[in-house]
């Protein structure tokens, strides 16, 4: 080999065939991604017929794989459902100290699923859940962008220029929050209504943020998880995106294998199962909801927009004004009764035209006739 010569560099080895194990198992709807690898860990999986204990494995079709003994079913099409968590409910498969959690009072008929993201014991409103544990990570990760919005009611009527550190991003017990959309919606009471919108979720971040400036949260309504909201859903309601629009919020072809099939389930608890927790403050009036139930924003990227008007097009005539009423005087029976008498006699009685008075000799321009001589 001559100096000029430069050596070979080894050919790169290619990615081994498969996927891991653990995502395969999430995707089974086994398990999240992350309790798969500690059931990997716990000895508790198999391929082919050979217990394993690290996540570190590919695995293709070809493979057998069982999960404490049983074969793993196969995959099916990724789902995703809008669920109205109660208050008093635990986000979570188990619970320590026995609480009622939510996965024992969704319908029975409901394959296994898994939540997107938590709203703790204390809160309410929207909970994206899923069979499919790809798609759970991929709607979780902060790099999706999408706003979460709450309904926040607190106690005392703050300012708007209190909420102003929110906004700004504040700093609890040397854990960082980033910027918050804060709006303040209407005084009620001892209490005040907010519009809070966050892109991350980290644990209780609204109610310790509130509570950094003196402000305790007493209801929490989570409204919208980017384009997906609550609308009408009462609590304990399920129902399910349909394939096209969860497609379409992925940014993903609708026109390709679709990934679920829509179903709409409404809550029937599981027999035996407690009961949750009462809501509070059930006298009040309901939050405002923006849309209908199930109702799901357009994508940025789905339908093009109509096209604008020719120049040539005549543009619509505004709609005329209707004048606005004014609230009449409460009158009594009496004189009720007498006014509805007078409009109607004004309105049925017909109209006299005055006679028109003979005009003047010589008044029209023509001359006076002369009188006629007698005899």
């Amino acid at each position: 080999m001559t100096t000029s010569e430069t050596p070979k560099k080894p050919a790169a080895k290619a990615p081994p065939a498969g996927e891991r194990i653990a995502k395969v198992l999430s995707r089974a709807g086994v398990a999240s991604r992350r309790e798969a690898e500690r059931m990997i860990e716990l000895g508790e999986v198999a391929v082919n017929g050979k217990t394993i204990d690290s996540p570190a494995l590919n695995v293709t079709a070809a493979d057998r794989i069982t999960v404490r003994g049983e074969p793993l079913a196969e995959a099916e099409p990724a789902r995703l459902w809008l669920y109205y968590k109660p208050e008093g409910l635990v986000t979570s498969a188990s619970d320590e100290k026995g609480r009622a959690t939510v996965f024992d009072n969704l319908p029975p008929e409901l394959p296994r699923v898994m939540s997107v993201g938590r709203l703790d014991l204390n809160s309410e409103g929207l909970l994206l859940l899923t069979n499919d544990g790809e798609l759970k990570r991929r709607l979780e990760l902060p790099s999706t962008g999408w706003l979460r919005k709450y309904r926040v009611r607190i106690n005392g009527n703050p300012t708007d220029d209190a909420l102003e550190p929110l906004r700004k991003g504040i700093t609890v017990d040397g854990e960082r929050f980033q910027p918050m959309a804060v709006a303040l919606d209407r005084i009620q009471g001892a209490n005040a209504w907010l519009t809070v919108g966050l892109r991350e979720g980290k644990n209780r971040e609204i109610r310790r943020a509130l509570s950094a400036i003196n402000l305790t949260v007493n209801r929490l309504i989570r409204v919208s998880y980017g384009p997906f909201r609550l609308g009408d859903l009462e609590p304990g309601q399920v129902e399910e995106i349909k394939t096209k629009t969860l497609r379409e919020q992925l940014g993903e072809d609708p026109m390709e294998k679709p990934v679920g099939t829509a179903l709409r389930k409404t809550r029937a608890p599981r027999p035996g199962a407690p009961s949750p927790a009462p809501r509070s403050g059930k006298g009040e009036p309901a939050p405002r909801r923006s849309a209908p139930q199930g109702t799901v924003d357009k994508p940025a990227g789905g339908k093009p927009a109509a096209k604008p008007a020719s120049p040539k097009t005549t543009a619509a005539k505004p709609a005329a004004k209707t004048p606005a009423r004014r609230n009449a005087a409460p009158v009594s029976g009496a004189s009720a009764l007498k006014q509805l008498s007078d409009t109607f006699t004004k309105a049925t009685t017909p109209r006299r035209t005055p006679a028109r008075p003979k005009p003047a000799p010589g008044s029209d321009g023509a001359p006076p006739r002369k009188p006629r001589p007698r005899g």
